[in-house]
């Protein structure tokens, strides 16, 4: 069955930017010598229903999408116990593995918002691990400021038909900024690839500059073709931030209690409901 953590948006764009350059192709990371450098980036594994891609800021952080902590169907927020960061997962195995002790999703993101614009442009969530990962081999990823109209993007990410090694795009391109933040690209996703870090490279060194949120349908040079959306970070990621350190619990999950049931929402007033 598709995994129900990761839900399907159809929005419609109406975009004319011209194509400037030719996107790359999706490459397969299945051997070490491919991997080496993106371990960082991760699956998400759901307890039992989905999968989703998200990626290493920190020893404890992971960045990814908010609605992958939604189920599709019910509405309810994942339980922080059911989710497991697999850091460069692979044929069966990770570089390394974290389990979550608390998540946090953007204080504006509404599960219930549905695909508009306002709502994806917040759909941003951070976990944090019970444990750092400091594998040699898995270094996390400094966060920039989103690129800009035009500008050329990369993407790693994990997607239905490829849930067992990453792909990389290596070249996509950047059409728009929306008034919201919301970034509009040509990059390739699939169900599984919410979350997944669109990079940018300074010298060299590949930086997150967005995470994928959605997929859709627009005109790119008089041509109608599939668009990916991403969502802005900067100050958006600084709120998760706070959140997080602050133990905000309208919007973070406490880690359980041995004795006592976990909770399926997020608590103090803030309502969590059926998108």
């Amino acid at each position: 069955m598709f995994p129900r953590a990761v839900i399907a948006l159809g929005l419609m764009l109406g975009l004319s930017t011209p194509l400037v350059a030719q996107d790359q192709p999706l490459t397969m990371l299945e051997s070490g010598l491919q991997v080496q450098g993106w371990e960082a980036v991760g699956r998400i594994d759901i307890g039992t229903r989905g999968h989703c891609t998200g990626a290493l800021i920190s020893e404890k952080l992971v960045l990814t999408a908010a609605h992958c902590l939604f189920d599709k169907d019910t509405g309810a927020r994942a339980t922080d116990s059911e989710l497991l960061f697999r850091a460069g997962f692979r044929g069966g195995r990770a570089a390394a593995e974290g389990r979550v002790i608390r998540s946090v999703v953007h204080p504006r993101y509404n599960p219930d918002g549905g695909t508009g614009l306002e709502n994806v442009s917040h759909d941003l969530a951070l976990l944090e691990l019970t444990h750092p990962i400091r594998n040699m081999g898995v270094v996390p990823f400094a966060v920039y400021s989103e690129p800009r109209s035009g500008d050329q993007v990369g993407v790693v990410s994990y997607a239905r038909g490829r849930l067992e090694a990453p792909a990389l795009q290596e070249r996509c391109q950047v059409l728009d900024r929306d008034r919201t933040g919301v970034l509009m690209m040509t990059c390739s996703v699939d169900f599984g690839a919410s979350g997944a870090p669109v990079f940018g490279l300074t010298q060299g060194r590949p930086h997150i500059v967005s995470v994928v949120s959605a997929m859709g349908t627009g005109t790119v040079g008089g041509v109608s073709r599939d668009v990916s959306l991403g969502v802005s970070l900067g100050p958006r990621l600084d709120e998760l931030r706070a959140a997080l350190d602050a133990r905000d619990r309208r919007f973070v999950q406490p880690a359980a209690q041995s004795d006592q049931p976990r909770s399926m929402s997020a608590g103090g007033g803030a309502r969590f409901m059926r998108p």
